[in-house]
């Protein structure tokens, strides 16, 4: 009996309690090559991308995450299960 309480079911609660990811999918991508190592030139070559284009990428996932580097914005993201 629910005595007047809610039922909330356990898969909306999670989705509504966690937090949305703020990575684009490019960002993502360029984050997840340089979390296995790649240099910014190495992943400009995979994606075809300039090797700016990837550093500006690769800023704004670090600025997004709140974090000082690469590596953190990997570990945050892979912790939080975006990448």
């Amino acid at each position: 009996m629910h005595r007047g309480g809610r039922a909330i079911d356990p898969e909306l609660a999670v989705e509504a309690w966690s937090e949305a990811d703020p990575l684009s999918d490019r960002e993502r991508q360029v984050l997840r090559l340089a979390g296995e190592g790649q240099s910014a030139g190495e992943i400009a070559g995979a994606l075809g991308l300039s090797q700016g284009t990837v550093r500006n990428y690769l800023s704004e996932a670090i600025g997004k995450l709140g974090v000082g580097n690469r590596i953190e914005a990997y570990r945050l993201a892979r912790q939080k299960g975006w990448l």
